[in-house]
């Protein structure tokens, strides 16, 4: 690995670069935008010389860097998504999905549509595995907040689920007239 920060660096990018693009996508839902945020995170984490930065911390850098840019970038586009849907072209709508999308694909949608730090929790949680105190000590937030987004976001997933998939509801008088 070589002890300079251009050796962690460049170890960092040959071992760990592909997941590291996969988290990003995981946050941000665009392969493009993805290999953007991996790229600024390795020049934001290696631009300035780290003498002390060993391969496991310099990911962690890095991860740190890409949430806390999606979790910018989001914030910077909060009016544009607000109003976006009023700038566009009634000529472009979009064909409908087929009954055949890819859960996954239908997933990473309901997943870039909730806010962004619910979204960072969800990943945080259940792709990166974190317990609830390493959640909130890496996106800076009490253990509540955590839970709270976690809850919220999780439930926000289930009734966009159901809302698309009537089989899936449960209970009460849905499937009556």
């Amino acid at each position: 690995m070589g002890g300079t920060w251009q050796g962690v660096a460049t170890a960092l990018v040959a071992e760990r670069g592909a997941a590291l693009t996969r988290y990003a996508y995981l946050l941000c839902g665009d392969a493009d935008e993805a290999s953007d945020l991996v790229q600024e995170a390795l020049v934001r984490t290696f631009g300035t010389p780290r003498m002390a930065l060993d391969l496991p911390r310099a990911e962690a850098y890095v991860r740190r860097a890409i949430l806390n840019q999606v979790i910018d970038r989001s914030r910077r586009q909060g009016t544009w998504r607000r109003v976006r849907h009023l700038a566009v072209p009634v000529g472009d709508a979009r064909p409908a999905e087929s009954d055949d999308v890819d859960e996954r694909l239908d997933l990473m949608r309901r997943l870039r549509a909730l806010a962004p730090r619910q979204a960072a929790c969800l990943v945080l949680r259940y792709y990166d595995d974190l317990a609830i105190a390493e959640i909130a000590a890496t996106l800076g937030l009490a253990q509540g907040s955590v839970k709270r987004y976690l809850s919220d976001g999780l439930r926000a997933l289930s009734s966009a689920m159901d809302a698309a998939d009537p089989a899936a509801r449960t209970g009460g008088d849905h499937d009556r007239p």
